[in-house]
C-alpha cells in the first residue's frame, strides 16, 4: 500500500465510522440520502469525501452506507472505497 492509498484510507475509516454511529430508526425516514464535502486527510491532502446511505437489497431492509475519499473529481477512480451495512432493528 502506498502513502497516498494508506492516507486515503485512514480518511474513510475515520469517516465510515462516523457515518455507522447513527441507528437504523435514524436513518430509514430519509433514506436514501448523501452528501459531499472537501476536507483534509491525516497527512493534509485535500480531498472530496462522499457518503451514500441506500437500503441495500429493498426499501425497509438493511442499510448500506458508502464512503468514497479521493482526490477530487478527476481522481475519483484513485480514490478509497468503504462499506457497512447497518442492519434494521427488529423489536422484540
Amino acid at each position: 500500500m502506498t502513502d497516498l492509498e494508506a492516507d486515503l484510507a485512514a480518511m474513510a475509516e475515520d469517516e465510515l465510522e462516523r457515518a455507522a454511529s447513527l441507528s437504523w430508526s435514524e436513518l430509514a425516514p430519509i433514506m436514501p440520502w448523501g452528501d459531499s464535502f472537501d476536507g483534509f486527510t491525516p497527512a493534509g491532502r485535500n480531498v472530496t469525501v462522499e457518503r451514500h446511505y441506500l437500503w441495500a437489497e429493498k426499501p425497509g431492509g438493511d442499510i448500506l452506507c458508502e464512503i468514497n475519499v479521493f482526490g477530487g473529481q478527476s481522481r475519483f477512480d484513485e480514490g478509497v472505497r468503504l462499506s457497512l451495512t447497518i442492519p434494521k432493528e427488529h423489536s422484540a
